[in-house]
């Protein structure tokens, strides 16, 4: 099968990037080095695109319910303009993927979904929508989407923006002018720093992006490949659906009760995730700190030379220089602190249980 390319397709290739295929997409993974433009990122500002990302529209007199529905976390209660982050459960409790909310008004909702479940998730919801007045349409070739990540993205895209971004608080979002593009501005993002991400028409994808190149040029914006942005969601813990969460896992399992609105009558998934509530887990995604080499996807994780659960993501964090992982435990394991091991190339290296995130940058507070 071919793979998808974003609008930017022609303008990485001119910049030298390494492209990979990604979730069906033809992607960048780096243009000079993943550590260096991690390092961007954290100190000062760095673009990446995002255009491969899902858009999936709700409108209609249902909206509200449909979506409350569909997800475990509410935009009922969401003011206008504002987002949440939520899975979006089986009935079973377990997530079919995680993705952003937001709410233009009550007959508006446009999800923003990873880019490998876009088809499996437009099919889903459809599923999910009968006896709801809503209509439900796949946005996602109409958008371009760039995300420029880092303490000094404000302060850069305020020079060329129509609105005030300094009025945008953390998690919620505007429609305006940057670059003379109507654009939906949010102030999102998947690094653990302050930022935006922006959406808006395909076909401007190439002036903008050189734009915020341009303007950025004088700050130290570079462009941004995916090995960085999974190595900065992954310290500030962040997750990537496929790797630490999917259709085997729950919201309650992962960390993401916050994102569980147990309040709403019914939603996908309430039930079981009641029961795991009131029962108690069985296991935890939970940090860990390697003595050394690099834990990654998969490997296992033992305690007296019992098998007591796997890695999901690790990596040396560039931030931290720390040998970092995130994996799920069987629960009577998984306390802060507990030593365990995890098979590395066949031998069993000493490793902690750690509080997490491993690290908290410039990104405001809040959900």
């Amino acid at each position: 099968m071919e793979l998808k390319k974003t609008p930017l397709y022609d303008e990485h290739k001119r910049l030298g990037a390494k492209l990979v295929e990604f979730g069906g997409w033809k992607m960048p993974v780096q243009y000079s080095s993943i550590i260096e433009e991690h390092k961007t990122v954290r100190e000062n500002a760095g673009l990446f695109d995002v255009s491969h990302m899902g858009e999936i529209l709700i409108e209609g007199a249902d909206a509200l319910n449909f979506v409350d529905h569909i997800i475990t976390n509410s935009v009922s209660k969401l003011k206008n303009g504002q987002i949440c982050y939520t899975p979006m459960c089986y009935t079973n409790g377990t997530i079919v993927d995680d993705l952003l909310a937001y709410r233009f008004s009550d007959v508006k909702v446009l999800l923003v979904v990873n880019a490998s479940n876009t088809d499996k998730d437009y099919k889903w919801i459809n599923d999910q929508s009968k006896g709801f007045r809503v209509s439900i349409s796949n946005k996602s070739p109409k958008y371009a989407q760039l995300a420029l990540q880092g303490p000094k993205a404000e302060e850069i895209l305020t020079k060329i923006s129509g609105v005030n971004l300094s009025e945008i608080e953390f998690y919620h979002f505007t429609t305006g002018r940057i670059n003379g593009i109507e654009s939906i501005v949010s102030r999102t993002g998947y690094t653990g720093e302050d930022g935006f991400e922006l959406y808006f028409d395909a076909e401007s994808a190439i002036p903008m992006w050189r734009r915020i190149l341009d303007i950025g040029s004088s700050y130290g914006v570079k462009p941004c490949g995916l090995g960085a942005r999974d190595t900065l969601r992954f310290e500030a813990c962040y997750m990537l659906y496929g790797n630490d969460i999917d259709d085997t896992t729950t919201p309650l399992e992962a960390g993401l009760k916050w994102a569980v609105d147990f309040d709403k009558a019914e939603f996908n998934g309430k039930e079981v995730l009641v029961e795991q509530k009131e029962k108690g887990l069985k296991r935890r995604l939970r940090g860990l700190e390697v003595s050394k080499g690099v834990a990654r996807h998969g490997y296992k994780i033992f305690t007296e030379n019992k098998e007591i659960g796997y890695v999901t993501s690790g990596t040396k964090s560039p931030t931290t220089g720390r040998s970092l992982a995130l994996g799920y435990i069987n629960i009577e394991h998984s306390k802060y602190g507990t030593e365990v091991e995890i098979e590395i190339h066949g031998r069993r290296i000493p490793a902690k249980i750690v509080k997490t995130p491993f690290y908290r940058g410039s990104v405001r507070s809040g959900k």
